[in-house]
């Protein structure tokens, strides 16, 4: 009898166990992404505790997924690029989309993107570009261009790179007139050679977020960003000033997916669906200051916000605009040019 009692014990035990393992999500997500507030509700209303990671750039985190932690996280937020690249790895999950129905919340510019056809593995989250941020000097101001950072002649008096291979190897081909999908041998060692030359003279590389910081601060002048950090930073601070260079930069959509082997599917599913509800959608892009992809949140978006081109571009600046692409096997180019170019 007592042995029938400890197993019983030791089952309900296990069930217990089991029950509280359902109730976490494991989110990876770039830093100062997301509205605490929002995290807090959907652990109240779900009854669950939300685990975040944090990342500072794409290719760090693709290369954590792949080193085993694909089993380890439940959601995670590529770039759109990616987004074929770790479907083809067979690192996402198939979204169910009969428990996303808020789906239907996206706008049709980011519905059925061409990066995965009926949003079979991914979900917009929120877009923007890639600019500079900088210091207003009324007696030099600085050119909108990438010159800013690739021309001694005209560079800014100090800066910082972004910690990024394709943004700012992108950065360096658009300066030469190329594509920053470009996969040809010589524009990307016309790329490395300019980048090479411009860590030289920079104060070396930085994430986006401590790019936004340093410049705040005072400690440079200039530094590349994504379009959040750059409108954070001049709501801060008037004297501030984010542009996208005149030669064109990136676009760019950031989107949730479900890994693979997620230990917590239904709830990744839930909160993708939660995300989705237009009155999140908003709280979270006018906490983050990035660009909603979220229809029904846009009439709760802060007007002053939807009058920012720096976060909502107007229609001539997003001629000047391109997607990364997904490049395949030619990625190998890039990962071998980023290579050389920390090494030096």
């Amino acid at each position: 009898m007592k042995k029938y009692t400890a197993l019983l014990a030791c089952l309900w035990v296990c069930c217990v166990v089991a029950s509280a393992a359902e109730q976490r999500l494991n989110l990876f997500i770039w830093s100062e992404y997301i509205d605490p507030g929002v995290v807090t509700e959907f652990e109240k209303q779900f009854n669950c505790k939300v685990v975040v990671d944090l990342y500072e750039d794409a290719e760090s985190m693709l290369a954590k997924v792949q080193g085993g932690e694909v089993s380890l996280y439940d959601v995670a937020v590529p770039p759109d690029y990616l987004v074929p690249t770790m479907a083809k790895l067979k690192l996402l999950a198939p979204l169910r989309h009969e428990n996303i129905p808020n789906l239907k919340n996206l706008d049709t510019k980011f519905a059925n993107p061409p990066y995965d056809r009926n949003n079979r593995y991914s979900v917009a989250y929120q877009w923007g570009t890639v600019g500079i941020l900088t210091k207003k000097n009324a007696d030099a101001p600085l050119p909108e261009s990438w010159s800013v950072l690739f021309d001694p002649k005209r560079q800014a008096k100090s800066f910082v790179l972004m910690d990024s291979m394709r943004d700012t190897l992108g950065a360096a081909l658009k300066f030469k007139g190329y594509s920053l999908n470009s996969t040809d041998p010589k524009h990307l060692m016309e790329a490395r050679d300019l980048v090479v030359a411009a860590k030289k003279r920079s104060r070396g590389f930085e994430g986006s977020v401590g790019a936004k910081n340093k410049v705040a601060a005072g400690q440079v002048q200039a530094a590349m960003v994504y379009s959040g950090e750059g409108a954070r930073a001049v709501a801060e601070d008037n004297e501030l000033v984010y542009f996208i260079p005149s030669e064109g930069s990136q676009i760019w959509v950031d989107n949730l997916v479900v890994l693979a082997k997620a230990p917590h599917r239904d709830l990744a599913e839930k909160f993708i669906n939660f995300l989705l509800e237009g009155r999140v959608g908003a709280r979270i892009s006018n906490y983050s200051q990035y660009a909603t992809p979220n229809k029904a949140a846009m009439p709760l978006i802060q007007p002053e916000d939807l009058k920012n081109p720096a976060i909502y571009p107007t229609p001539e600046i997003l001629k000047q605009l391109e997607f990364l692409e997904d490049i395949g096997a030619k990625s190998r180019l890039y990962d071998e040019v980023w290579t050389q170019v920390k090494a030096k």
